[in-house]
């Protein structure tokens, strides 16, 4: 039984955001399976079962995502969890993956950490850096730009790929097969 959760921050205004990756990978993950919607309060997200596992997108904004997790994970009595974020300190359209590790300044992450430890999967979608870094906040929460945009539809696919990827291979084999930076732009 796996825990896939997308990162991301609830409502209209940041839906197209960078920093919204995750979501947008657990959007096409449920277009793609045959999900069931799950609903509990206490779980303070969107929740899916699909298989033998759960698809989350927690709605209680990005810096207290753990709260989400943590409820889901131990409701369920999760041993496996895989958090899809974004990651500036990799250029847009790479992916990659590691076990375990800081956080690197990511709140989404940080909060993660302190609610479940910091043995979880990542899948790192990178979104590039602004070119100041007084601009990360703005940066994250604004929309990819235009030559972005043509390639998102097949990265979030192709991470996708990968997430089913890990339901039936091991991390190792996934990150062999799924690491890129197909689509980075120059």
């Amino acid at each position: 039984m796996m825990l896939i959760v997308g990162l991301g921050n609830p409502g209209p205004n940041y839906e197209q955001t960078r920093h919204n990756i995750g979501f947008m990978v657990i959007d096409e993950l449920v277009r793609r399976q045959n999900t069931q919607k799950l609903s509990s309060s206490l779980f303070k997200g969107e929740l899916f079962k699909f298989s033998n596992h759960f698809l989350l997108k927690p709605l209680t904004f990005m810096n207290l995502s753990g709260n989400s997790i943590a409820a889901v994970k131990k409701f369920y009595k999760i041993d496996e969890v895989v958090v899809i974020h974004d990651d500036l300190d990799l250029p847009f359209g790479t992916l990659r993956f590691k076990k375990g590790g800081g956080h690197g300044g990511h709140n989404g992450l940080k909060s993660t950490d302190e609610k479940i430890s910091k043995e979880y999967v990542r899948i790192r979608m990178g979104i590039g850096k602004p070119e100041h870094k007084g601009e990360v906040s703005s940066y994250v929460l604004s929309p990819f730009n235009e030559k972005e945009k043509e390639h998102l539809a097949d990265w979030i696919s192709f991470a996708c790929d990968a997430v089913e990827g890990l339901l039936q291979n091991s991390l190792e084999d996934v990150s062999s097969k799924y690491t890129i930076k197909k689509f980075q732009l120059k």
